[in-house]
């Protein structure tokens, strides 16, 4: 049986190849290419991949995702789908789908929603309660950096702190919008945000998400 990131990895390898090399992404700067070079780097070149988390490295890291990029481009999609080499930490079952679940999910949204005539997925409830599952774990961490308080809200009522402050902004969506929010992609998130003007207005352009 096939996992969330087994699933989102297929879905994001095909959205890549549908879209082709230059298409954009909500990645500022990047294009088609470019996200798809960041997927294989990340998974394939450790040694790079380490500037993803360390400042210092973050030039190595920048320089081994243009040399990628400029394969071939079915090349990098080949090695999205093969997913990550056997001496991978990626290759274990229960890492890949605890890092890559929503990582993959939130770069097919990258390449879904920067079209203009991109509609919202149906996800199915399970894909919802995993998301938001991944969504508590990871709050603290993605809306450390938001000038105001940050809570975000379920339909169903079940919330989670991004960032503890005053004035306090409720974003109210489902798992999946609220992902896509806290990771940074507000301007696209099919939420609805309610408290003062102001805050309101600094969440929505606030640096969130793990970079």
């Amino acid at each position: 049986m096939s996992t969330h990131a087994q699933r989102e990895r297929l879905l994001l390898a095909d959205l890549l190849e549908q879209a082709g090399p230059d298409a954009p992404t909500l990645c500022e700067g990047w294009k088609t290419r470019d996200l798809a070079a960041h997927v294989v780097v990340r998974e394939r070149r450790g040694d790079a991949a380490a500037g993803l988390l360390i400042p210092q490295l973050a030039d190595r890291l920048d320089r081994v995702r243009k040399e990628y990029a400029e394969k071939p481009y079915d090349e990098l999609i080949g090695l999205i789908r093969t997913g990550p080499p056997r001496l991978s930490p990626f290759s274990v079952k229960q890492l890949d789908e605890a890092s890559n679940t929503v990582e993959f999910f939130v770069h097919a949204e990258d390449v879904r929603r920067a079209a203009d005539d991109w509609t919202p997925r149906t996800i199915d409830p399970v894909f919802a309660d995993a998301l938001w599952s991944r969504l508590e774990r990871m709050a603290r961490m993605l809306g450390r950096r938001s000038a105001v308080g940050l809570v975000l809200r379920r339909p169903d009522g079940q919330t989670v702190v991004l960032h503890r402050g005053s004035p306090v902004v409720t974003v109210t969506g489902e798992p999946s919008e609220l992902v896509m929010y806290a990771f940074g992609r507000q301007s696209v998130a099919k939420v609805e945000a309610a408290g003062e003007e102001s805050a309101v207005a600094a969440a929505s352009t606030a640096k969130l998400g793990l970079t």
